[in-house]
C-alpha cells in the first residue's frame, strides 16, 4: 500500500511539473517568434516561478528516502536556478529583456520536459520507453551548457543593477552588528560556477554512460 502511495504520488508530482514547464515551453517560443525575445520573460513569468519553485520538493524527496537521487548533486543545480529564478530575474527587472532569457528558459525547459515526463512514465509504467531513456541521459550534451552559459550572463548582467541599488544588502551600522554585500554574493555564486559546472556535466557524462549500458543489457 505505502509503495503504491508513494508511486501515485510521485507519478502525479513529475506530470504535474512537466505540464509547468510545458507551458514554460509554449509561451517562449510562441513569444519569441511573434513579438521578439524581450517580451519572452513577460509570457513565460508565473509559469516559470511556480514550475523553478517546485523542484525544492525534489530535494525533500531525497532527504527522505522517495527517491534515490543524491541530495548532494540535486541542491546545487536547484540552488543555482533558484538564484536566476528569484535573485536576479524577479529581484532585477533591467535583466528581464535580455535576449539571454530566452536561451534560458528554453534550456531549462527542453531539459525539464524530458525529464519528468521520463520519471512520470516510469512510476506510472514501471518503465520508459528506449527513446525517452535516451533523451533524459542525452539532452543535456546541448542543453546544459546553453542553459548554464544563460545563468553566468544574466547574473553577470545583474551585477550593475545589484551593485546600484543594494538590494538585499546589509550595512553596518544595525542592531545585529553584521554586515552582508548582495553584490559580492554574486560574485562569489559566478565563481562557484567555474568549478561547479564541469564538475556537474562529467557527473552527468558519467550518468548517462551507466543508464545507456545498463539499457543495451536489459
Amino acid at each position: 500500500m505505502a509503495a503504491a502511495l508513494k508511486r501515485a504520488y510521485l507519478a502525479v508530482y513529475n506530470w504535474a511539473v512537466f505540464f509547468g514547464w510545458a507551458q514554460v515551453f509554449y509561451y517562449a517560443v510562441t513569444t519569441l517568434l511573434q513579438t521578439g525575445h524581450q517580451d519572452v520573460y513577460a509570457a513565460v513569468q508565473r509559469p516559470l516561478q511556480l514550475a523553478q519553485t517546485a523542484a525544492v520538493l525534489e530535494i525533500i524527496h531525497g532527504l527522505v528516502g522517495l527517491v534515490r537521487s543524491p541530495v548532494s548533486a540535486t541542491l546545487p543545480q536547484i540552488g543555482s536556478r533558484l538564484f536566476v529564478t528569484w535573485g536576479i530575474l524577479w529581484s532585477f527587472p533591467e535583466t528581464r529583456t535580455h535576449m539571454l532569457v530566452s536561451s534560458l528558459v528554453i534550456s531549462w525547459s527542453v531539459t525539464e520536459i524530458i525529464r519528468y515526463s521520463f520519471f512520470g512514465t516510469k512510476e506510472l509504467l514501471g518503465s520508459a520507453p528506449s527513446w525517452l531513456l535516451w533523451l533524459r541521459y542525452s539532452s543535456f550534451l546541448i542543453m546544459y551548457p546553453t542553459g548554464i552559459s544563460s545563468e553566468l550572463g544574466l547574473i553577470y548582467i545583474a551585477l550593475q543593477y545589484i551593485k546600484a541599488s543594494g538590494k538585499y544588502s546589509l550595512r553596518l551600522p544595525n542592531t545585529w552588528n553584521y554586515s552582508f554585500d548582495y553584490f559580492y554574493a554574486s560574485i562569489m555564486v559566478l565563481l562557484i560556477y567555474v568549478p561547479g559546472s564541469p564538475h556537474m556535466y562529467t557527473y552527468m557524462l558519467g550518468q548517462r554512460k551507466k543508464a545507456l549500458s545498463k539499457s543495451k543489457t536489459m
